[in-house]
């Protein structure tokens, strides 16, 4: 392992913000985290897909880009495959690996970008699917007392994009991998967004997790922009919830607005339709915008800096919050 010095970051993270990293160092097995780890860095940060990170400035510290690969098949009961994915795997080419092998569960969450290690810890979803419904465990790598801890589905107290380790555990550990409890018989998620719409359109007569991912592949692909092209990071922003109460009242001076019951007595309103109705969709200040597809997601359309982008946010907040009385929280991790 080579720890290199004033080290850049744009190839390593989605939005291609250009900051540097005082120091930086790949390993590919836990040998080599133990051994840099060893050397006691006071200023550490673990990046996988860098998909959900906007840097705003250089990081005066040692960032450890997490490289573990490997896929296997643990165990397997009547019911189900237990699947486990080494953290450093890219998240799609896994979620295709488990749909060839007839692994079902993961086919909603499909072209999502990063890698595995930020699954659990970010708790993704989309189309009605969140990892917590497939999570079987993870071990991770404290940092401080050098020792492998394996956490369960409780362990990790999943909520909305959120984990232990974005708030309890922030900047504790390091997701070592990950192990996926995937079903022998498919149970079909397609209610959710465009996916029965897009299998009609498809023609698909025989239902099937293949057919499901690539429908959310056409559909994620016709709205979100990928980022080898358009610098991103998906969402920017999380779906807010409110109090059914809250929802009635908005309703009235808003009939169209958009919201889905969650829980009891909640309702998850879309953040994209929020910002679109004050006027942000296809905005572009500079090489700053908001995208002209889907306003859910900030843009970097080629050399915008991360203080350019978060201060973008801001003014989105400080909009919606004016004309809603809603307040939107950042999906994306701000460094």
């Amino acid at each position: 392992m080579q720890l290199r010095d004033n080290f850049s970051l744009q190839p390593f993270n989605t939005f291609g913000i250009d900051v540097k990293a005082k120091h930086f160092a790949a390993f590919t097995a836990v040998q080599e985290l133990q051994s840099i780890l060893a050397l006691q860095p006071e200023t550490l940060m673990i990046l996988g897909g860098g998909s959900n990170v906007l840097f705003t400035k250089d990081y005066d510290g040692l960032v450890l880009h997490n490289e573990l690969k490997g896929i296997e098949l643990v165990k397997e009961d009547k019911d189900y495959y237990y699947v486990k994915a080494w953290a450093g795997e890219n998240w799609h080419q896994f979620v295709q690996y488990c749909i060839a092998n007839n692994y079902a569960g993961l086919e909603n969450l499909s072209l999502i970008p990063g890698c595995v290690g930020a699954s659990p810890m970010q708790n993704i979803g989309a189309y009605g699917v969140e990892i917590k419904d497939v999570f079987y465990e993870l071990e991770a790598y404290h940092i401080h007392d050098k020792t492998l801890v394996t956490f369960n589905r409780e362990d990790c107290a999943f909520g909305y994009r959120e984990s232990v380790f974005k708030r309890q555990y922030k900047n504790q550990f390091v997701i070592l991998n990950v192990t996926y409890r995937l079903s022998k018989q498919p149970h079909y998620n397609i209610s959710y967004g465009a996916i029965e719409q897009e299998l009609e359109k498809m023609a698909v007569t025989d239902l099937s997790i293949q057919a499901i991912s690539q429908a959310v592949i056409h559909i994620r692909s016709s709205k979100l922009p990928d980022p080898k092209e358009i610098g991103n990071a998906g969402s920017f922003f999380k779906n807010p919830q409110v109090p059914a109460e809250v929802f009635k009242q908005l309703q009235t001076v808003h009939p169209a607005i958009v919201g889905y019951p969650v829980g009891d007595n909640e309702i998850k309103l879309a953040a994209g339709w929020l910002i679109e109705q004050c006027g942000w969709k296809g905005y572009r200040k500079g090489d700053a915008g908001c995208h002209a597809k889907q306003a859910l997601v900030l843009v970097n359309y080629g050399h915008a800096t991360g203080d350019e982008i978060y201060h973008l946010s801001e003014e989105i907040i400080q909009s919606v919050q004016q004309k809603f009385g809603v307040t939107l929280e950042r999906e994306v991790n701000i460094v």
